[in-house]
This record gives structure tokens, C-alpha cells and sequence, in this order.
């Protein structure tokens, strides 16, 4: 009897992290990128090291890559020539004195607090001992007692706690460090500044390496992480919802154009970074349309990835469906494109995502390899690949031990499954793919399938007017000639931070109050940034919040995201 054929499983993770820098002050307001660096991208290369015959996709954003360089290049040079360290929190490791005045000292002291309670806080007995004494002295009216020590101390902690396991499992310094437990000594704390310094600067070295290995593919998204669809088209966001509310302006001025920037941008700082061209992207968000497949297309890329949710909306607008086999389990290209197109299964994605957090970490391996191997009885014609996409960051906080259990089951039982094969899209393309077209491609995203996280509540449409305001600013000083061409391009540069769609995502009361206040006002600061590089003054608007509130509170450090 023939041997029943192997089902491809290809795992495809995001990696990415919006500019956290303030351009006008040049100091990172958040520690997000780098501290997911020395614990989740850290541990997800760690992961493929520790098993060679575990294959995955890792999607980069530019603006990550570019974080990543900034940050590390920075612990180097203070380290090096004792040049001040941007970001804050990091800074408490470094040689700098703890600011004096009570506001900084009490945001710094909540700072090192931001970070999930059950497994990140109460896994230290020390860590939780300080936090305890927070309560007490994180006040205005108590800050004053909180000394230097006991804040360096919890630093220390904070940025133990959020260290991979398998930098906790093989550094001596942490051992050291978490055994000593408290009165860490400026040496000790400059010690593990270095070792952070370090593993943010061989994140993206050891990805290249891996991708050299075979063992990962490389793809990418456009440069500032834009929602391409809505950048060329407002109206793509009724494509989904019909009755959408939309901003007061009628498109975003030059969407194209600046679409093609960020693509033919992103092509240029990947390639410089991993040496070589990418072939594929995860567009922002999964965000397709048919104008944003045809711009990938017409600037070489070779397969791009969605949702399930976009999928299933163009074959009901086409009105075949979804009978039989899932629709989402095999690729598909638009009409009049050489472009590959690949969805991901929402379901089994959204139970790493959401679901197996809770789980033993061997069980819930376990569950997604039988889930897989029973589709591999369904897909028995070879025609068939299951794509698993999601954050490579935001999930595993939520985990024991940082998914370490999880991952280190998973990647073992899929590399050695009878039924399943572990592949890239790049390989898995290589054999010959029989392609369903798509005649076209209804606009939305991997949330939902539509494209309302970015458009259509009222905050989310006036922080779009600010943007397509500043755009038409920015359109009048270019056709001048006040600005010289390095002042151009550092305006188009800043111009292209303020088109991220992570602004967009976190307006609206279903965000934690406290992340949506903060990013509306890293938002508005990015357009004033942009103003004064065009020698303009800052709209009297840009100094009021856009946002009217949030959700419940919740620690700012998970910035728990859905799954992709």
C-alpha cells in the first residue's frame, strides 16, 4: 500500500513592535521592544537551535529591526563611553543617578511593575516582596521614601522576570543574580545591562543564521507597519462593513505613493539586515486588498499571508462558500497576479493565542499535533497545507514558564510526526502548488476579517484626520523648496511612523485605559515631531487627547494583543 502523503504544517511568526521612541525627546516612552527581545525572540530562536529539524516562518517588521539596532547600539555605547542609555527603565541598570523629583522617581517605580502578575511577579519571592512594598510607597506622598536601592533592586527583578527561560536555564549571571535576591551592587547591575545589551543585539544574527540553516524562513512587512488597504483606499473598510463610519476626508492624500514607500522601503532595510531579498510578507495586521496584492506583486514578492476571516468573505461574495474541506488549508492567487496567496486556520491559531495558556504545556502540544494529524486524514488528496500564524511575542507571558514546556513539545512532536510534515512556504512552494484564483479579494484583515480595528470608531477617525492633515502639510512643504534633501528624507521618514496602524488599534473602550492613553499621546507627539521637521508649527489639536477613555485597567507591560 502507498504511504498515505504527509500533511504540510507551516508555523509563520509575527514579530513586531511599533516605534516606541519619542522623536522629539529621542527617549523610548516604552520598553516593550526590548524587553520582548531578551525574552521572546530570544526563546523562539532558542527553540529552533535546541530542535534542527524544527522549520518555521518568522515575519520581521522594519521598525522592529531598526529598535533592535538602536537599542543594542546604545547599551554598547554606554557600556563602551558611558553615553547615556535612552530608555528609562533600562537606564536604572546603567550608571546614570535615579532621578530625584517624585513624579519620574514614582513612573519608574510603576514601570518595573508592569508585568504579568502569576508568571512573572509571583514566580520571585523577592520580586514579590518588592512589589508588596510598592503598594506602600508607590505614592506621591510616599515616593520619597522609596530609595534608590530598593528601585534599583527592582529593577533588577523586572528585568530578571522577563528574561527567556532558556536565558534563565543557561546564564550564570541570572542564577547569580536571582539567588543573591536583593542589595545588588552597581557592578551587578552593569553586569546585567551588558547581558541585556547582548542578547538584543543577537537577535537578528542568530534569525540570519537560522534562515542559512534552512531552518527558517524570512519574511517581512512593509515598512511602518501601515494598513495598506485603507493608505490606498478609505472605502476598502466598507468592503466587509458596508455601513462603516469613515473620517471626514475622503481618502488619505497620496496613498499610493506612500504605500509603494513603505514596501520598497521594507525590501531595502531587510535585505541590509539578512542579506538577502525577501520573497515573502505578512502585510500589517494581514491587512489585504486586491490593490495591496497587486502592489506586493508588482514589487517581487512571491507569496503574502491573511486571515481566515478575508478568505471566507471573498468565497461568500463570490458565493461559493465554504463546503467541504476547510477553504483556508490551501493556497490561492488573484486574478491577473503571480502572487501566492496563503490564510492562516484561525482555530488552531487562536488556541496558542488564546487558549493553551492555561494548559499543562505537554498537553496542549499534544492537543494541536492530534487536531493536525485528524486534518491530515481529512486532506488526503496532497492538495492541502495548514497555516498557523501569530504573534511570536504577546502570548507567551500568559504561560508557564514562558511557553517553554509548550513550544519545546510542539516543535519535537511535529518534527517527528508520521502524518505531519514541519515546512516554510518557501519549501512548501517550491514542490508545484495546485493554486485556486481568486477573481478577487474582499478588503479586511485577520481580525474578524474586516478592517474596523483601524477605522470607523469615532476616535480611530479623528486621530485618520490628524494624519491626512498632517499628510497635506507635508505635501505643500515638499513641493517647495525650504527643505534639502536630508531634511526630506528625515521628514518622510517621520512621516511614515505616523502612518502605523498600531496607533489606530489602540483607540476605543475596549483597550486598557491606561495603554490607549498612552499611545495617544506617543501618537500625537509623533505628528508633532512631524510638524517641526517641516518647520510648521504643531496643530493646537495635537496638544488634546483624541481618546475619551478606555477599558478596565490592566498591567501596561502585557500589551496583550489578539493573536497576530
Amino acid at each position: 500500500m502507498a504511504v498515505p502523503a504527509r500533511l504540510p504544517v507551516v508555523l509563520l511568526w509575527h514579530m513586531h513592535q511599533p516605534q516606541y521612541r519619542d522623536a522629539l525627546s529621542g527617549e523610548f516612552v516604552l520598553p516593550w521592544t526590548y524587553l520582548h527581545a531578551i525574552k521572546d525572540y530570544t526563546d523562539m530562536a532558542a527553540h529552533l537551535e535546541d530542535n534542527p529539524a524544527a522549520r518555521a516562518v518568522v515575519n520581521f517588521t522594519p521598525l522592529l529591526i531598526e529598535q533592535l539596532e538602536q537599542i543594542g547600539a546604545s547599551v554598547d555605547a554606554h557600556l563602551t563611553h558611558g553615553t547615556p542609555v535612552p530608555d528609562p527603565v533600562l537606564a536604572l541598570l546603567s550608571s546614570a543617578p535615579v532621578p530625584a523629583q517624585a513624579a519620574p522617581r514614582l513612573a519608574l517605580l510603576n514601570a518595573c511593575l508592569r508585568a504579568q502578575r502569576t508568571n512573572l511577579i509571583e514566580r520571585f519571592a523577592p520580586y514579590v516582596e518588592l512589589a508588596e512594598l510598592a503598594k506602600v510607597l508607590g505614592t506621591p506622598e510616599r515616593i520619597a521614601y522609596a530609595s534608590d536601592e530598593y528601585l534599583h533592586d527592582l529593577a533588577v527583578w523586572y528585568h530578571l522576570a522577563w528574561l527567556g527561560e532558556t536565558v534563565r536555564r543557561r546564564s550564570p549571571l541570572a542564577d547569580t543574580l536571582a539567588r543573591r535576591g536583593r542589595g545588588f551592587s552597581a557592578d551587578e547591575r552593569r553586569e546585567l545591562l551588558s547581558l541585556i545589551g547582548t542578547l538584543v543585539r543577537d537577535v537578528i544574527p542568530r534569525y540570519r543564521r537560522l534562515a542559512v540553516r534552512g531552518q527558517c524562513e524570512l519574511s517581512v512587512t512593509p515598512y511602518g507597519h501601515p494598513i495598506i488597504p485603507l493608505l490606498l483606499d478609505f472605502n476598502s473598510a466598507r468592503e466587509a462593513l458596508p455601513a462603516t463610519p469613515l473620517p471626514a476626508h475622503p481618502g488619505y492624500p497620496g496613498g499610493m505613493e506612500r504605500a509603494a514607500w513603505h514596501v520598497a522601503e521594507a525590501v531595502r532595510v531587510f535585505t541590509r539586515a539578512f542579506g538577502e531579498r525577501p520573497v515573502g510578507a505578512w502585510p500589517a495586521e494581514g491587512a489585504i486588498s486586491d490593490a495591496t496584492l497587486t502592489l506586493l506583486a508588482s514589487h517581487g514578492f512571491e507569496w503574502a499571508a491573511s486571515g481566515e476571516g478575508v478568505l471566507r468573505g471573498t468565497l461568500e461574495n463570490a458565493g461559493r462558500g465554504a463546503a467541504g474541506a476547510l477553504p483556508e488549508d490551501r493556497a490561492y492567487r488573484l486574478a491577473g497576479t503571480a502572487l501566492e496567496c496563503f490564510f492562516r486556520n484561525d482555530e488552531l491559531s487562536d488556541r496558542i493565542g488564546f487558549t493553551y495558556a492555561t494548559w499543562r504545556g505537554d498537553d496542549a502540544a499534544h492537543n494541536l499535533v492530534n487536531e493536525l494529524a485528524r486534518l491530515a486524514e481529512v486532506y488526503a488528496d496532497g492538495e492541502h497545507a495548514v497555516l498557523i500564524a501569530l504573534d511570536g511575542e504577546n502570548a507567551w507571558e500568559h504561560y508557564p514558564f514562558n511557553g517553554y514546556y509548550f513550544l519545546s513539545a510542539l516543535y519535537q512532536l511535529l518534527a517527528s510526526h508520521p502524518r505531519l510534515e514541519l515546512t516554510t512556504l518557501k519549501d512548501y512552494r517550491a514542490r508545484g502548488l495546485n493554486v485556486r484564483t481568486l477573481p478577487k479579494v474582499r478588503a479586511g484583515s485577520w481580525v474578524h476579517g474586516t478592517l474596523a480595528t483601524w477605522m470607523g470608531d469615532a476616535d480611530k477617525n479623528r486621530a485618520w484626520d490628524l494624519l491626512c492633515d498632517a499628510k497635506q502639510a507635508f505635501d505643500r512643504v515638499m513641493s517647495g523648496t525650504t527643505l534639502d534633501e536630508g531634511q526630506r528624507a528625515a521628514a518622510g521618514r517621520q512621516l511614515a511612523l505616523c502612518e502605523s496602524s498600531d496607533w489606530f488599534w489602540w483607540f476605543g473602550d475596549y483597550n486598557p485605559a491606561a495603554a490607549v492613553s498612552q499611545f495617544d499621546e506617543l501618537y500625537r507627539r509623533q505628528l508633532a515631531a512631524l510638524y517641526a521637521l517641516l518647520n510648521l508649527p504643531a496643530p493646537a489639536a495635537l496638544a488634546r487627547a483624541l481618546s475619551h477613555g478606555g477599558g478596565s485597567a490592566e498591567h501596561g507591560g502585557a500589551m496583550r494583543r489578539a493573536s497576530a
